[in-house]
């Protein structure tokens, strides 16, 4: 999933759980039309800021590299398609596990067009064709929270943790989880939302944990190590309010994982 909303801060309703949430019905059609159906601002900096990290991957290096809770965003896929031989997505979402299926089978929506020529112009070394990239991908359908653990050689999240959420408990549990998908020294790669306090969709409000950067660093820091995380200022063109975008690079413990509680 890639959406966000809370249900309030201080004052507010209690924070909504992911739990609560019908996935299976969230409204991909709409998702895309808000946010990927021109390439913003802020989609294009996230992608050059984090473009240098998988660039000096060589070609084929990993065997292989799994991004949790895909929903219909494909271009975390397009940036670790050069350095990867085998992509797999895990979505919880019928409907966006639907939407990847398709592209899959059928090609991209042609709005990702432009996603595919900055990463490619940003890393040569990818593939000619993203059908091609997409026929490649490996799909499942499951919830991230039972997802495998060191398996990957690359595990990558985007804007998944604090916006399937309003619990922090739930969000610590996520984000641990997604640093334990990653084989013991394996590369993570994410990026979160920054202090959005409610995101509608579909005539619903979905929940979404008010994220900020010292808080990430606080759940992070004990799940990782050579954890990097900066900041990307709040791109005012998207249809919802937040404080910009944390970018996070780490690297998995060595060693047996353990999950922090």
């Amino acid at each position: 999933m890639t959406v966000s909303a809370a249900d309030g801060l201080d004052g507010a309703a209690p924070p909504s759980p992911n739990g609560d949430v019908a996935w299976d019905d969230f409204d991909t059609a709409s998702y895309v039309a808000d946010n990927y159906a021109t390439l913003h601002d802020l989609d294009r900096r996230i992608i050059a800021d984090l473009s240098p990290y998988y660039r000096a991957l060589p070609p084929g290096s990993l065997r292989s590299s799994l991004d949790i809770g895909t929903g219909p965003n494909i271009y975390p896929l397009m940036l670790v398609a050069a350095a990867s031989r085998r992509l797999e997505a895990l979505e919880r979402s019928a409907s966006n596990v639907g939407y990847l299926r398709r592209a899959r089978c059928e090609g991209a929506d042609p709005c990702w067009t432009p996603f595919w020529q900055l990463c490619k112009q940003l890393d040569p070394a990818l593939p000619e064709d993203l059908d091609e990239v997409l026929r490649g991908l490996t799909i499942h359908h499951g919830d991230a929270l039972d997802g495998p653990l060191g398996q990957h050689d690359l595990v990558s999240m985007f804007f998944v943790a604090e916006s399937v959420t309003g619990d922090r408990a739930e969000f610590e549990q996520l984000s641990h989880r997604f640093a334990a998908a990653a084989e013991p020294g394996g590369h993570l790669v994410a990026a979160y939302m920054a202090g959005m306090p409610k995101y509608e969709l579909g005539g619903k409000t979905l929940p979404s944990f008010p994220l900020d950067r010292q808080t990430l660093e606080a759940v992070m820091r004990p799940a990782t190590r050579e954890l990097r995380i900066w900041e990307l200022p709040a791109d005012r063109t998207l249809p919802y309010e937040h404080d910009g975008v944390l970018l996070l690079t780490a690297r998995a413990p060595d060693g047996p994982h353990s999950i922090p509680t």
